[in-house]
C-alpha cells in the first residue's frame, strides 16, 4: 500500500481496486493502531485509532480531501504534505 503522507507518527496510505473497493478511503497507521477513513465524510469507518490520532487524521483530511478524491478517482497516488 503506497504511502501518501507521514506526520506525528501517523502514516497515511491508500490502496484501491476497481469499484469493488468503494467508498473512497485512506488507511491511517499509528504504532499498532489502524483506522480506515472515508474521504468524503472524513469519518473513521473502522479501526481502533486513538481519539487524538483520529482528530489529527481528520484535520489533515480536511486540508487534502479534494486531492485525495482525485487520486482515488484517477487511481494515481502521489505524495501530500504532512500536517
Amino acid at each position: 500500500m503506497p504511502e501518501i503522507a507521514r506526520f506525528y507518527g501517523i502514516v497515511i496510505k491508500m490502496f484501491f481496486k476497481p469499484k469493488e473497493h468503494e467508498p473512497s478511503h485512506i488507511h491511517a497507521l499509528y504504532g499498532e493502531y489502524m483506522g480506515e477513513f472515508n474521504v468524503r465524510t472524513m469519518e473513521m469507518i473502522q479501526g481502533d485509532l486513538p481519539k487524538k490520532a483520529q482528530e489529527l487524521v481528520q484535520e489533515w483530511l480536511s486540508l487534502y480531501q479534494n486531492e485525495l478524491q482525485i487520486m482515488w478517482d484517477r487511481q494515481q497516488i502521489g505524495k501530500l504534505p504532512p500536517l
